[in-house]
C-alpha cells in the first residue's frame, strides 16, 4: 500500500479527532437500507442440478491462489469439510438419517446486497465495489473479526495460522472478471448447477425454473410455497439458490426483508447522537492497522522506505 494511502488513513484519524475537539455535534439520521447496485452480478445455485463433483472447490482454490486443505485427508487429497482460511468456496452434503432425502449445497459468500459484515468494518477492510462484490483489503483490516460475527451465514474466516492473517471470503474472482473471464467454479461446472450472471437475469431465470416445475422445488421450511432464497432475505443478496429440499435443512437461516445492518446502525446512531465516537479508539484500530501492514511487509519480503519518505 503506498505512503499516500496511509496519510489518507491518518488525515481521517486526525479529522475526527478535530472534530472531537471542537465539541461540534453531528446528527443521528436512521440508516437508510441499500438497493441493489444497477451493476450487479452473482450467481445462481440449483441444487437438483449439482452432482457433487466438486470441481468448482478445485476451480476455486487455483483461481485464488490458495493451498489444497488436506487435513481430513491426512495429507492425500484436497478435502476441506467447511469454508476456512484456506477455502473460499465448498460443496457440503446434507442428508437426513430419517429418510433417503439428500442434497449437495455450496456454500460461498452471497454478497449481500446490503452486507452485515461491511456494517460492522470499522475501518472499511469491506466493502461493496463494482459489480456490488463484497471485496476485502487486507491493509484497513484491524484483525477484529467483527466481520465474522455478524454475517448471518458465517462466511468470513480468519487465517489463524499466518503471522499476518487476513480474513479469507469468495470475492467472486473479481480479478478474473477484470480480465473478461467468469468466476472458477460457474466455468468448470459440467452441469451447469452454479451460473454466472447479472442478478436480474438469474432472479428471472430462478423464477421461470419455479414456474415450469413448482413441484421440483422447496421454500424455507417444509411446506412452505418454493421460492428463490436471496431474492429478499436480509435484503437480498446476489448470490441467489434455488433448492429441491427446504433452505433450513441446507443452513441458510430464516431472514425476514429487512437487511441485517440496518437496525443495530440505527441503533447505534441513536447512541451517537449529538457526539462523535470515541477518537481515541480508531487511533488504536489505525495504529493496529499499520501494525498488520508491516507483518505482511515483512512475511513478504518486503521493506518500508525511512519514514517521511518520498511522495
Amino acid at each position: 500500500m503506498s505512503a499516500v494511502d496511509r496519510r489518507t488513513l491518518l488525515k481521517g484519524v486526525a479529522a475526527t479527532g478535530a472534530v472531537a475537539a471542537t465539541g461540534i455535534s453531528l446528527p443521528a439520521h436512521g440508516r437508510v437500507a441499500k438497493a441493489v447496485p444497477p451493476d450487479a452480478v452473482g450467481l445462481l445455485y440449483d441444487t437438483t442440478l449439482c452432482i457433487g463433483c466438486k470441481a468448482c472447490v478445485v476451480a476455486c482454490r487455483e483461481a485464488n491462489d490458495k493451498k489444497p486443505d488436506t487435513r481430513l485427508s491426512g495429507g492425500l487429497w484436497d478435502m476441506p469439510a467447511d469454508l476456512n482460511g484456506q477455502t473460499k468456496n465448498v460443496i457440503k452434503l446434507y442428508k437426513d438419517a430419517d429418510s433417503p432425502e439428500r442434497s449437495y449445497f455450496k456454500a460461498q459468500c452471497l454478497h449481500c446486497v446490503d452486507p452485515a459484515c461491511v456494517g460492522a468494518c470499522m475501518i472499511g477492510a469491506l466493502q461493496k465495489r463494482e459489480f456490488g462484490i463484497v471485496t476485502y483489503d487486507p491493509f484497513f483490516c484491524s484483525g477484529c473479526r467483527y466481520c465474522q460475527m455478524v454475517c448471518p451465514f458465517e462466511i468470513p474466516k480468519f487465517e489463524w495460522e499466518k503471522l499476518a492473517p487476513k480474513i479469507v471470503k469468495c470475492e467472486l474472482c473479481n480479478h478474473r472478471l477484470k480480465e473478461g473471464k467468469e468466476p472458477g467454479c460457474t466455468e468448470v461446472c459440467p452441469r451447469h448447477a452454479v451460473v454466472y450472471g447479472k442478478r436480474e437475469d438469474l432472479l428471472a431465470e430462478a423464477k421461470r425454473r419455479i414456474a415450469e416445475n413448482p413441484k421440483k422445488y422447496k421454500g424455507q421450511k417444509a411446506g412452505d410455497p418454493p421460492k428463490v432464497y436471496g431474492e429478499t432475505e436480509g435484503g437480498g443478496t446476489q448470490c441467489l439458490y434455488l433448492s429441491h429440499v427446504p433452505f433450513e435443512k441446507l443452513g441458510l437461516p430464516d431472514l425476514s426483508s429487512e437487511p441485517v445492518p440496518h437496525v443495530a446502525q440505527t441503533v447505534q446512531h441513536g447512541i451517537y447522537q449529538g457526539f462523535v465516537a470515541p477518537v481515541a479508539l480508531y487511533a488504536v484500530l489505525g495504529a493496529v492497522v499499520f501494525r498488520n501492514r508491516r507483518k505482511q511487509d515483512a512475511a513478504s519480503g518486503e521493506t518500508d522506505g525511512p519514514a517521511g519518505g518520498a511522495e
